[in-house]
């Protein structure tokens, strides 16, 4: 099969495209024919050696992937033909998306719903796993608290304020200018310029009492604003800042009860990424989670995605690349017509 794959840690150029053997299903593994990838941060960290985490050389890069059950065994569920998706490959032993064909644990495979059109199913489904276990496994969100997202117009911000919103709660958001109205579009209450030089006061104004739920989708972490504008026991959750080295002001902390949690989602266990899939399924079907924008790139083009990534020109935007340019087109007609 052709892959995208790497042979050491390193920079984008280590990436290599050619040809490597198909792999092989264990029992509990489902044989997929990929249709299309995605490129998120962590694939550059991992590809890098950023994010630590076993890796078998040749090593397939990508997380995401979105294609046809090719073999299934009993049991499992699953059929061939069947339209599915996962976010939890190319780390912890698994080889990538990035190729022809992939194997994928029956545990952490979910099927992409009926009448969603799956090119916006595998460009939400990382960043939308990650807004939902940040939101409800780890910051224990509850209908009528209020939230605030850093970075709302961002992939994993945007899908921050549309979830809440759906669990009955309220949204305080920063964002560029630029973007107040696709914020408030998603359903952001009150949206303020993240380079306000009173942006403080601002957020204090909004919300006397405090927020419940602090998330920086933007990897600041001001934890000093944070815990300054937390309401009693209020949650902080980190998501995001490889390289932030904020202070905490313990004292104040623990004066307002409040909790800090920090999570990656390649940490998140099979049980927790299928409650999360339900999420996005739930909401890719009702039509209150899609991406911003989007765009497509062949496998040939792996390494250059790579290097716009870590570039940031992806801000907002989701990278595809696309492995059967073909059977993707033609899979996707109902939808593009």
């Amino acid at each position: 099969m052709q892959a995208a794959y790497i042979e050491k840690l390193g920079p984008p150029e280590a990436i290599c495209v050619g040809e490597l053997p198909d792999p092989i299903p264990g029992p509990t593994d489902v044989l997929v024919d990929v249709l299309a990838t995605t490129v998120n941060p962590v694939d550059t960290f991992v590809r890098s050696g950023v994010f630590r985490t076993a890796i078998p050389f040749p090593f397939v890069i990508a997380r995401d992937v979105v294609g046809t059950v090719a073999q299934a065994p009993a049991g499992t569920g699953f059929a061939p033909g069947d339209l599915v998706w996962c976010n939890s490959l190319g780390h912890e032993g698994r080889q990538g998306a990035a190729a022809e064909r992939a194997v994928v644990p029956a545990d952490r495979l979910y099927r992409v719903p009926a009448g969603v059109d799956p090119r916006d199913a595998v460009a939400v489904v990382h960043p939308g796993a990650t807004a939902h276990l940040a939101l409800f496994a780890h910051g224990r969100l509850r209908p009528g608290e209020t939230v605030f997202v850093a970075g709302a117009a961002g992939n994993v911000g945007a899908a921050l304020v549309a979830m809440v919103v759906r669990a009955g709660a309220h949204v305080v958001a920063t964002a560029s200018t630029r973007d107040f109205e696709y914020c408030r579009s998603l359903g952001a209450e009150e949206v303020f310029d993240y380079a306000d030089e009173d942006l403080a006061g601002r957020l204090h104004e909004a919300r006397p009492a405090g927020y419940d739920l602090w998330i920086d989708s933007y990897g600041v972490n001001d934890l000093g604003l944070a815990v300054d504008l937390l309401a009693a026991r209020g949650r902080i959750v980190l998501l995001a800042g490889v390289a932030a080295r904020p202070v905490l002001p313990v004292g104040p902390f623990y004066m307002k009860d409040a909790a800090i949690h920090g999570f990656v989602i390649s940490h998140a266990t099979a049980a927790e990424l299928a409650a999360a899939a339900a999420g996005v399924n739930g909401m890719l079907t009702q039509r209150l989670l899609a991406p911003r924008a989007v765009e497509e790139c062949t496998l040939a083009e792996a390494a250059e995605a790579h290097r716009r990534m870590e570039r940031g020109e992806l801000r907002g935007r989701r990278l595809l690349i696309v492995i059967d340019p073909l059977r993707w087109k033609t899979l996707r007609k109902g939808w593009s017509s």
